[in-house]
């Protein structure tokens, strides 16, 4: 592939992610979203994984990896919220002017862009080593889960 067609993708994802991460962040919750503490983050957290354990029937050993999983999620999470302490306001100072502030724009995009590139690997290789501990029955119900379109915590 060309260069410029990589470059040219990689700025649309880019911006895709970040303005779709700075909505995220916007949309104010009272439980496990962007504006949880740290102690309903961890409630959330252990609650997942108790669930998806039971459902699974995970041993220790893919608990421990699964618990991982979710560790490396919330840093990514954290590293995509970033500094930025409102993000509406964020969005709102990019058409505060008569202008759109378009270097204030590239600037939040190249800060979630390295968020991003940054912590997706770690991201990727624990899910990798979480879903390879799993046995086939489990993978099978993982993939059955998921061409539902359930999520783990919904009931049925």
């Amino acid at each position: 592939m060309k260069p410029w067609i990589q470059r040219t993708l990689l700025a649309v994802f880019g911006t895709s992610l970040a303005l779709g991460a700075l909505a995220a962040c916007g949309h104010r919750q009272d439980h496990h979203g962007w504006s949880a503490s740290a102690e309903e983050r961890q409630q959330h957290r252990d609650r997942m994984i108790e669930h998806v354990a039971k459902r699974l029937d995970l041993n220790a050993d893919q608990k421990q990896r699964l618990a991982t999983l979710a560790d490396k999620v919330q840093q990514q999470r954290a590293a995509m919220a970033g500094t930025t302490p409102d993000p509406r306001a964020a969005l709102r100072g990019l058409v505060a002017g008569d202008k759109f502030d378009r270097a204030r724009a590239q600037a939040l995009v190249a800060e979630k862009t390295a968020a991003v590139n940054t912590g997706s690997p770690e991201v990727i290789a624990a899910l990798g080593d979480f879903y390879d501990s799993l046995n086939a029955t489990q993978q099978a119900k993982v993939r059955e889960s998921m061409e539902r379109g359930r999520r783990w915590w919904r009931r049925g």
